[in-house]
């Protein structure tokens, strides 16, 4: 059986929209649903998901637009597949063109939808397994999950490495106090301020022994790992 997994559902259909979220919830995963582009772009910006599945013509934003901004602005490497009623060659370039991953026409089979969604995040996981992670001179292995700054090997424990991880994967965005404690301790963070001890740690291996800092804290907002001047000495946004 298949590990449960995040989707993020955009179709302005209500029916439609409901049908794909009762089958795929009904298959153990969990389903956040936008019925506009508007909304769409702000989940899929802001919540991690595992595949998006995005309806061509949306009020709002369309499908063409979201998707662009997803991949060029916000940096997003989720996969995306296209639901639309559009099935001409051109259309299909179009969408693949914007950045989708797969497009399938309408009407459509759920098991179809299933599969796909299966297929597009092995073949994403795999990607990310054999990748290397870079920003400025700062690398990560994803596979050996060894990292190294100016040539220099790094070492860090468990938890920081996680969070070096994520950080890197999403720069240069910015993530969320709640997005990091989820890639930590997914829904159960502990009490405790213990997210600000592993950055401290996390900043301590990666900038201290550099002149240029990389971890940068957005007071109020998050953080992130970027070439920027918006660093901040202390470990937590107030």
């Amino acid at each position: 059986m298949e590990a449960p997994l995040n989707i993020l559902v955009v179709e302005d259909n209500p029916d439609l929209a409901a049908n794909i979220v009762d089958y795929l919830a009904g298959q153990g995963h969990l389903v956040d649903a936008a019925g506009d582009g508007i909304v769409g772009l702000r989940l899929a910006c802001e919540q991690e998901f595992d595949v998006i599945l995005l309806d061509l013509m949306l009020p709002g934003i369309d499908g063409i637009t979201l998707c662009r901004r997803l991949r060029e602005e916000a940096c997003k490497s989720t996969p995306i597949m296209m639901l639309t009623a559009r099935d001409t060659l051109d259309d299909k370039v179009l969408g693949l063109g914007a950045g989708a991953d797969d497009y399938l026409v309408k009407p459509f089979a759920m098991r179809e939808v299933a599969a796909r969604i299966q297929a597009l995040v092995r073949r994403a996981r795999a990607t990310m397994v054999r990748g290397e992670l870079r920003v400025a001179d700062l690398c990560l292995d994803t596979a050996t999950l060894r990292a190294s700054r100016g040539g220099r090997d790094i070492s860090l424990p468990p938890t920081p490495l996680r969070l070096l991880e994520a950080l890197m994967r999403a720069s240069p965005r910015v993530l969320t106090r709640e997005e990091l404690e989820r890639v930590v301790w997914h829904d159960a963070p502990p009490d405790s301020d213990a997210l600000r001890s592993h950055l401290h740690l996390l900043r301590s291996a990666i900038d201290k022994p550099f002149a240029v800092p990389l971890l940068q804290t957005l007071r109020g907002i998050g953080w992130q790992i970027a070439a920027s001047a918006h660093h901040d000495d202390h470990d937590a946004p107030t």
